[in-house]
């Protein structure tokens, strides 16, 4: 009677042992996943290292060509490394778009910063064309607009990939007489 007992008592022990593991397992991957692992936005900048080049002519035709170098900056604050595809920002002026800005793909790695550099062509014929072009020539400062949606995929731990999408909104703000390219960006990921 005794051995009868012993190996149902060592079964409801070995049950209530397993149940409490899986729940406190269950309570600290909630903890985590609200908390440390929980999405944090991502930090990007668009710096402008300087003007490349101007050039411009006002006889016989109105022409206008610039070319702007820019230092985009990642800054991942997320526990999960980033990955992203080819894109393409684009920079509008007054809802027209004037220039198109390649961006290879890349690797952010997780609590990690990465700079981008690239150049920016600016579509002179359509900065000239907008209706607000001479007002911003006499008041000596061009703002623009730069967005751009970098699709990629998150990993986190190594093993736990799920598609994301960061995207970016840069106010650049540029002087024409002291030739300063002024720039702030907002960032927002979506899982």
């Amino acid at each position: 009677m005794i051995s009868a007992r012993s190996p149902s008592r060592g079964l409801k022990i070995c049950c209530l042992v397993t149940t409490l593991f899986l729940v406190v397992s269950l309570i600290v991957m909630t903890i985590l996943a609200l908390t440390v692992f929980k999405p944090k936005q991502p930090e990007i900048s668009a710096r402008p290292v300087g003007v490349e080049n101007i050039q411009y002519t006002l006889f016989p035709n109105v022409t206008l060509n610039v070319t702007l170098s820019m230092l985009v900056t990642i800054n991942n604050k997320n526990y999960g490394s980033f990955s992203f595809k080819n894109a393409t920002a684009y920079v509008t002026y007054h809802d027209t778009v004037v220039a198109l800005v390649p961006m290879e793909h890349a690797f952010v790695p997780a609590r990690g910063k990465i700079n981008i550099t690239t150049s920016v062509d600016l579509m002179g014929d359509k900065l000239i064309s907008n209706p607000h072009f001479m007002e911003d020539v006499t008041s000596g400062i061009f703002n623009l607009i730069s967005t751009a949606d970098l699709h990629g995929k998150v990993t986190v731990l190594k093993f736990v990939k799920f598609g994301a999408t960061a995207f970016s909104t840069c106010d650049i703000s540029f002087s024409i007489k002291t030739q300063q390219i002024d720039s702030k960006c907002k960032s927002k990921l979506k899982m």
